[in-house]
């Protein structure tokens, strides 16, 4: 399912417009990517969590010339599913 997909369906079941479920659907991206900007945990029971999670810079190797590459430090978003939906997807 992508962005479009997951509106027309909250508009569909919620008898909502498509302006009106674009917003919903982009409110709630919005706050979940402002909330990683600042650092914070998301959390939503029985779905997941959301959190950000910072990698030191390490020394790597390019695999085709066999260079060491210095790869800077880092701050990446994790996703992790909750119980239930590890449970729903995995009965």
């Amino acid at each position: 399912m992508n962005k479009s997909e997951l509106v027309k369906m909250l508009a569909e079941e919620h008898n909502l417009s498509q302006d009106e479920a674009v917003m919903v659907v982009n409110t709630f991206f919005d706050s979940v990517r402002d909330a990683l900007v600042e650092g914070d945990r998301v959390e939503i029971r029985g779905f997941g969590s959301f959190k950000v999670k910072e990698y030191k810079g390490y020394v790597g190797r390019n695999p085709k010339t066999g260079d060491s590459v210095k790869v800077a430090p880092k701050r990446l978003p994790v996703f992790r599913a909750g119980k239930e939906m590890k449970e729903l997807v995995n009965p």
